[in-house]
C-alpha cells in the first residue's frame, strides 16, 4: 500500500524532537557553559591579558562545534564521542574475549547485558514455564511475548483505527502503572535456506501425480527465491517489582510480582495475536541466534542445554560503525528525525520486507505519567515561543520553521491535555551479514528500506554498536528506561 493509498483518518502524527532553549543552535546547558566559560576567561584576562590570545579563540572554537550539527547530534558530540572510542579501542575495551576471562564473568553476556540473568520461572496462570530476564544491578526484570506476525493491510479501516486506539489504551496503561519502566516491540526477519521450501514439497508430492503437474511444482521451487525469510515478533516489557509499597524480598516473590504486572496489560484488540509468554528457551534462540543467525533453527533440546552466558558470542568487537561478532558482522541504525508530516500507519512496511540479510526492526517505548508529560510539553512550549521570540528580536521575524515547531508543541499539549499520552520514543534498525564482505550490500539494503519510507532518516549508532544490538534482543536492556 502506498502512502496516497491511505486514508487520513490512517496516518499518525505528532512526532517532535525535545529541543531545549539557548544562544543560537546551542542547547540550554551548553550556553550556560559557553557563558561560564567566557565569564572565566574574563577573570583570568584580568591578571594576564595576554592569555585570552589562548583562551579566546579555544573557547569559541569549542562553542563553535557545540553549536554545529553532524548527523543529527552537536558536532562536539559527534567528535568528542568519536575520541571516547578511539581511546577505548586502544585500550582494547571494544574487543569481547569471553575465553580470556576468569570465572564468573565468563558466565555473563558482554556490554549492556552483563549485568543480567536468565530466569526459568513457572506461571501459575497458564501452567507453563516463562523465561524472565534479571538485571542484577536494578533489579528489573524484562518479560518477552511471542506475537504472530500478521498485518492489517487488507484489513477494514474500521478495523485499523480500533486496533490504533487499542494500542493507545495499552500506552495509557504503561502511564499510570509506576511499576512498568518501559517496553519494545521487535520484528526479526530471518532469512531461511530455500531448500526448506523444496524439501517440504518433494515429501509432500505424489508420484502419481500428471506429468504436467510435477512439472509445474518442480519449476516453481525452482525458480522460488532462495531467501525465504521467518518473522519472529515479540514484546519485550521492564518491570521493577520494587517499586510498591511492600517490595518483595524473595526473588521468587519478585518473578512472581513481575508477571503481574505483564499480565495487566492486555494485548487483545490491538492488530496482534499473541501466542504466548517466552519461555527460557525461546529467550535463548532469540539472543543465541542474533549473534549466529543459524542458530535460530536449532532444536529446543539443543538451546536448553545452553548456560546464559552461552547464549552470548565467544568474541565481539565493537566498531565505531559495526559490531563483529560468532556468525559475523551486524550494523546498527538509530533514530534522527521523524517526519513533520502526517504519515500513514504502514509506513514502517519497507523495513519489515524480507531481504537477504537477517534485520531486526525495534520500537522502544517510555510512557510518561500525565504529570511528568504535561510538565515536558510546558517546557517544550516556552522553549519553542522563546527561540522564535529570540530570533524576531534579531532578525525582524521569527523564522517560518520556529513558528511551525510552536504550534506543533501547542497542538501536543492540548492532544494531552485532552487524554493522549506523552510518549518518549525511538527506533532503532539492526542488519547482521554472514560474511564481512558481504556488509556493504547488507547496509545499501537498508539504506534503501530507509528512503522507501519517504522521510523517516536515520543514523548509524556511531559509538554505540553493541548497545544498539543488545536493545534489539530480550537481555533486560531498554535505552529509554531510567534506572
Amino acid at each position: 500500500m502506498t502512502a496516497h493509498e491511505v486514508p487520513d483518518g490512517l496516518r499518525v502524527e505528532g512526532f517532535r524532537t525535545r529541543r531545549s532553549y539557548g544562544f543560537g543552535n546551542l542547547s540550554k546547558g551548553a550556553t550556560i557553559m559557553a557563558a561560564c566559560v567566557l565569564a572565566a576567561d574574563g577573570l583570568i584576562a584580568m591578571a594576564q591579558p595576554a592569555s585570552l590570545v589562548v583562551t579566546l579563540p579555544l573557547t569559541l572554537a569549542v562553542t563553535g562545534l557545540a553549536a554545529a550539527r553532524r548527523h543529527g547530534m552537536s558536532a562536539l558530540a559527534y567528535y568528542w564521542a568519536k575520541l571516547s572510542w578511539n581511546r577505548a579501542a586502544r585500550a582494547d575495551i571494544t574487543s569481547y574475549r569471553k575465553l580470556l576471562l576468569p570465572h564468573p564473568y565468563a558466565l555473563d553476556l558482554p556490554g549492556v547485558g552483563a549485568s543480567s540473568s536468565l530466569i526459568k520461572a513457572y506461571d501459575p496462570t497458564t501452567g507453563r514455564t516463562v523465561g524472565v530476564v534479571h538485571d542484577r544491578v536494578t533489579g528489573h526484570m524484562t518479560i518477552s511475548t511471542l506475537l504472530a506476525p500478521g498485518g492489517s493491510l487488507m484489513a477494514p479501516t474500521n478495523a485499523v483505527r480500533s486496533s490504533i486506539r487499542t494500542w493507545s489504551s495499552v500506552l495509557d496503561a504503561m502511564s499510570t502503572d509506576e511499576q512498568i519502566k518501559g517496553a519494545s516491540v521487535t520484528i526479526q526477519i530471518t532469512p531461511g535456506a530455500g531448500e526448506a521450501l523444496g524439501d517440504d514439497v518433494k515429501a509432500r508430492k505424489s508420484p502419481d501425480a500428471p506429468a504436467l503437474a510435477q512439472d509445474i511444482i518442480d519449476e516453481l521451487v525452482r525458480t522460488t527465491p532462495h531467501a525465504t525469510a521467518s518473522v519472529a515478533p515479540w514484546m519485550s516489557v521492564t518491570a521493577d517489582p520494587n517499586a510498591t509499597a511492600n517490595p518483595p524480598q524473595e526473588l521468587s516473590d519478585k518473578v512472581a510480582e513481575a508477571l503481574r504486572v505483564v499480565d495487566g496489560l492486555d494485548l487483545s484488540g490491538t492488530g496482534t495475536d499473541i501466542v504466548r509468554r517466552a519461555t527460557d528457551v525461546d529467550i535463548r534462540r532469540l539472543v543465541r541466534s542474533a549473534y549466529d543467525p543459524e542458530a535460530f533453527h536449532a532444536r529446543e533440546e539443543e538451546l536448553a542445554e545452553l548456560s546464559w552466558g552461552e547464549c552470548g558470542p565467544v568474541a565481539a568487537d565493537d566498531g565505531w560503525e559495526e559490531y563483529a561478532h560468532d556468525g559475523g558482522v551486524s550494523v546498527s541504525w538509530v533514530l534522527r528525525e521523524m517526519p513533520r508530516r502526517p504519515i500513514p500507519y504502514s509506513v514502517l512496511l519497507p523495513l519489515l520486507s524480507p531481504g537477504r540479510y537477517q534485520r531486526r526492526v525495534t520500537l522502544a517505548y517510555r510512557v510518561l505519567d500525565p504529570h511528568e508529560g504535561e510538565a515536558v510539553l510546558e517546557r517544550e512550549i516556552s522553549n519553542a515561543h522563546h527561540r522564535a521570540e529570540a530570533t524576531a528580536q534579531v532578525k525582524g521575524r521569527a523564522k517560518w520553521s520556529q513558528k511551525a515547531d510552536f504550534t506543533r508543541a501547542e497542538k501536543a499539549a492540548a492532544q494531552a491535555a485532552s487524554g493522549s499520552q506523552v510518549v518518549d520514543w525511538t527506533l532503532m534498525v539492526t542488519t547482521t551479514a554472514r560474511r564481512t564482505q558481504d556488509l556493504p550490500e547488507a547496509r545499501q539494503e537498508i539504506e534503501r528500506a530507509f528512503k522507501a519510507t519517504r522521510g523517516i532518516r536515520m543514523r548509524y549508532a556511531y559509538g554505540a554498536q553493541a548497545a544498539v544490538f543488545a536493545a534489539g534482543i530480550p537481555v533486560g536492556y531498554n535505552p529509554l528506561v531510567k534506572d
